[in-house]
C-alpha cells in the first residue's frame, strides 16, 4: 500500500458511480427481473472484472486494447450480444427466466453478466490506462498491481449490488398484471438503446 492507494481508491468509485451501459444494464434487469436475477448478473461481472485484472498482468488486455482491431472485435461483440439479449427480451425469451428460485435462470443471468463484462473493452482499458497511474515505480509492481486490481473489483461489485438492490425495489410492482409483458417490451427496446449506447461510447 503506498500514498496513492487512497487517491485510487477515490478515483475508481468516481469511476463506477458514472452512469454507463453495465449500470443501466443491471438496473434494468433487477428492475423487471428481481433482486436475485440482479445479484446474478453481479456474480458474473465480478468475475470478468476478474479475469480482465489476470488478462492485463499477463498483457493480452494491453494486446487487445492496443490493437484497433482487436479493439473494435471486442466492441462490436459487446454491442451484438446486447442486441441479441435485447431481440430475446422482445420475443419472450426472457420470460422463462423470471423464476428467481431456479438455478438455470440464475446461471444464466451470471452468464450474461460476464459475458457482457468480458465484451466490454473499456474495462480492459482501465487496468491498463488508469491503474498503471498509481502504481509506485519503487516497489513491487506485482504486489501494488494485486491490490490495486482486487480493490477495484470490490468497488466495483459493491456499486453493482446498490444499484440491484435500489432497482429491484421497483420489481413487484412490474410484475402486477398485465404490466409485465408490457415491461419487456420497454426492456427490450432500452436494452438495444444501451447497445447503440454502448458503441458510441466506447468508440
Amino acid at each position: 500500500m503506498t500514498q496513492l492507494y487512497i487517491p485510487f481508491l477515490i478515483t475508481t468509485l468516481l469511476i463506477e458511480l458514472t452512469p454507463g451501459p453495465n449500470m443501466a444494464w443491471l438496473a434494468l434487469t433487477s428492475a423487471s427481473q428481481g433482486k436475485r436475477v440482479g445479484f446474478a448478473a453481479v456474480a458474473g461481472i465480478c468475475l470478468g472484472l476478474a479475469i480482465l485484472a489476470l488478462a492485463s498482468a499477463i498483457g493480452l488486455a494491453e494486446l487487445a486494447t492496443r490493437s484497433p482491431a482487436a479493439f473494435r472485435l471486442l466492441r462490436y461483440s459487446g454491442v451484438a450480444y446486447l442486441l441479441w439479449l435485447a431481440w430475446n427480451a422482445w420475443v419472450g425469451e426472457n420470460a422463462r427466466l423470471r423464476d428467481p428460485v431456479s438455478g438455470n435462470a440464475l446461471g444464466t443471468w451470471f452468464r450474461h453478466g460476464l459475458l457482457l463484462n468480458l465484451l466490454n473493452p473499456k474495462a480492459a482499458v482501465f487496468f491498463i490506462a488508469v491503474l498503471p497511474a498509481y502504481i509506485a515505480p519503487d516497489l513491487s509492481i506485482d504486489a501494488q498491481t494485486m491490490l490495486l486490481s482486487a480493490s477495484y473489483v470490490v468497488i466495483a461489485t459493491a456499486v453493482h449490488l446498490a444499484i440491484v438492490a435500489l432497482a429491484a425495489q421497483f420489481h413487484g410492482w412490474i410484475s402486477v398484471g398485465s404490466r409485465g409483458r408490457t415491461v419487456q417490451r420497454v426492456f427490450a427496446i432500452l436494452l438495444a438503446a444501451i447497445a447503440i449506447w454502448f458503441l458510441i461510447s466506447s468508440a
